[in-house]
């Protein structure tokens, strides 16, 4: 009889902490279960005091290996640390796709999203007392053109030793056209990679959790989905979370992140980590 094939490790991180106190109280509780081992903050969110900071410090200190990182926050409907940041809508973020867009367009000036990332970076180590384990970005913002430039200069000073993450795919191409959303950020996670290649970071080899939130689509088919062909050090995103008043007031994906919450606690999330030969370790 053969050995048994060695499990994959993979990353399962939930985005979004700090964005509202339901939110975190749903991820801490998957890290004390053990189902993820990865959560990015946000430094700007309106969930983001001491004690919340406290709370997910002591629910990662339990958890055998659980990350924590900086999702850098760059559109609406948040504001910037830095003063003077452009562009803006008012007082707030351009929403995602204007940014896209002007990035596309070459609009934007790179030093503008240096100095925010280096601010919220800075605001993550004073809450946390060090450097974040990783980085990534709210709505992939840290992808997209000039926007990326300012990012990868940012994490490159202000946390060297952090790894980026890139949100593409080595898939087949029928594949990927049959997920418009995950082939724009495959696109877009190209240059992105190079990029960081160059400034010497490190970043995660695969991505999956791409998928239509505004859809009640089946998480857990959509999961097995996810796990098949990641490779070793892999990244899943995922957003779960319990729908508050600050929540509804904030973001459009409320419902969806309880149905991925209870799935992600299931009996049969383990027993599909168990059939994929994939650990969270």
């Amino acid at each position: 009889m053969s050995p048994a094939a060695t499990p994959r490790r993979i990353w399962l991180c939930a985005d979004d902490y700090g964005i509202s106190p339901g939110v975190n109280r749903a991820i801490r509780d998957l890290i004390e279960r053990g189902r993820l081992n990865a959560t990015s903050v946000m430094m700007v969110g309106a969930a983001i005091e001491r004690r919340e900071i406290d709370a997910l410090q002591a629910a990662a200190k339990a958890s055998p290996r659980c990350a924590i990182g900086l999702h850098v926050t760059l559109s609406a409907p948040f504001r910037p640390l830095t003063m003077h940041f452009r562009p803006l809508d008012g007082d707030m973020f351009l929403a995602f796709p204007k940014l896209l867009r002007a990035g596309v367009m070459r609009r934007l000036d790179r030093e503008f999203f240096r100095n925010e990332v280096k601010a919220q970076s800075a605001a993550f180590a004073e809450a946390f007392g060090r450097a974040p384990d990783f980085v990534d970005g709210h709505q992939h913002v840290q992808l997209f053109p000039q926007v990326r430039d300012g990012f990868i200069d940012a994490v490159s000073e202000a946390a060297p030793g952090a790894w980026v993450r890139q949100g593409g795919r080595d898939l087949p191409l029928a594949q990927r056209l049959s997920s418009p959303k995950a082939l724009v950020l495959d696109i877009l996670s190209a240059q992105f990679r190079r990029r960081a290649g160059e400034a010497g970071l490190s970043f995660n080899l695969g991505f999956a959790g791409a998928y239509d939130f505004t859809r009640a689509a089946d998480f857990g088919a959509l999961m097995r989905q996810f796990l098949e062909g990641l490779p070793e050090g892999g990244l899943v995103m995922c957003h779960p979370g319990f729908v508050d008043d600050i929540l509804t007031g904030r973001d459009p994906m409320t419902d969806v992140r309880e149905r991925e919450h209870a799935y992600l606690k299931s009996d049969a999330f383990a027993d599909l980590l168990a059939a994929s030969n994939v650990t969270l370790g």
